[in-house]
């Protein structure tokens, strides 16, 4: 698969069901995607697979993450979207 593909597949996941989701992961995959690493290229599209209620209670703070690769790309994640 192309990388291009691949780029619009990822762009593709990150419309979530929740605004919340939407407002972190599309500015991260605009910003930050492309120069991540293949490692957390892979975090980051295995974080896309979560839940979307997980996912919000991971990002927000309500429940910690329990699989550390996952927790720290919530951090960096949120840490794009803090002003």
């Amino acid at each position: 698969m192309s990388e291009p593909m691949k780029i619009a597949r990822v762009r593709w996941a990150c419309r979530r069901g929740m605004l919340e989701l939407d407002v972190l992961f599309q500015p991260f995959v605009e910003s930050q995607y492309e120069q991540l690493s293949t490692k957390d290229k892979n975090i980051f599209v295995r974080l896309l697979e979560g839940e979307d209620p997980e996912l919000f209670a991971w990002f927000m703070g309500h429940e910690q993450c329990p699989d550390p690769e996952l927790a720290e790309m919530v951090i960096r994640v949120r840490g794009r979207a803090a002003p």
